[in-house]
């Protein structure tokens, strides 16, 4: 599915979220937003699922406006961050009631949830404890999973390699690649590690002060050195 942006502003005070005028993410895209930190990353992905409100213009999934419909939900899977979690619950209790708000029935989402085992690592199955109590880590994994779980058509995940070990990492970089080759799914990462996003994304989306600067062909992996060149000047 397309995600359309068109004459997009958000301001906080004087600080400038999010200014885009047209930007097209094109079905079955798989784009990384990169930028320092207040660039407007996370702001531009809650206007994407309506958790902030515009300040003016318009965001549509396919044919639907984030703000006007609700129909965009079913399609879309998403974690931001450990808000997205209910705590109270185990990491089983909270998957079979995202795979119900879904239509899934429980041998569907224990079948999808196994698939993740490699990821798991034996942490997050069958602890006898509460996602409050996991770690920050884990409790990234739940997060991912439970954002993926319903196969959405569109996937936004915010910082996913945050708090994961190097291991893990890698294994969700792969899980990432796979599943856009089997689905065509349009998806969407942030990260603040260059080298992870230019693993696996084909195209680019670089973010100043709530701009998008630059689109950038990653096909080739040709994104690294100007991006590069990019930060070490932001840094000087």
């Amino acid at each position: 599915m397309n995600i359309t942006i068109e004459q997009l502003k958000k301001n906080f005070g004087a600080k400038v979220a999010a200014d885009i005028e047209n930007y097209t993410i094109q079905s079955g895209d798989m784009l990384g937003l990169v930028g320092n930190n207040g660039a407007g990353k996370t702001t531009l992905f809650r206007l994407i699922l309506d958790l902030l409100k515009a300040d003016s213009g318009s965001i549509c999934i396919g044919n639907f406006n984030v703000s006007k419909s609700e129909e965009w939900k079913n399609v879309t899977g998403a974690f931001i961050d450990d808000s997205f979690l209910i705590d109270y619950l185990t990491p089983e209790e909270y998957f079979h009631f995202v795979g119900k708000m879904y239509g899934l029935k429980k041998d569907e989402v224990d079948e999808r949830i196994s698939k993740f085992n490699r990821f798991m690592n034996g942490e997050v199955i069958g602890q006898k404890k509460l996602i409050r109590n996991y770690s920050a880590g884990n409790k990234q994994k739940i997060g991912i999973i439970s954002a993926m779980l319903h196969q959405p058509q569109v996937l936004i995940l915010d910082e996913p390699f945050n708090f994961l070990d190097p291991t893990s990492q890698s294994v969700i970089k792969h899980i990432l690649k796979a599943y856009h080759e089997e689905t065509g799914a349009t998806i969407l990462i942030s990260s603040h590690n260059l080298n992870h996003t230019v693993d696996i994304c084909p195209r680019i989306a670089l973010l100043e002060n709530g701009k998008i600067i630059r689109d950038i062909d990653n096909h080739d992996y040709s994104a690294e050195k100007e991006l590069e060149d990019y930060f070490n000047i932001k840094e000087e």
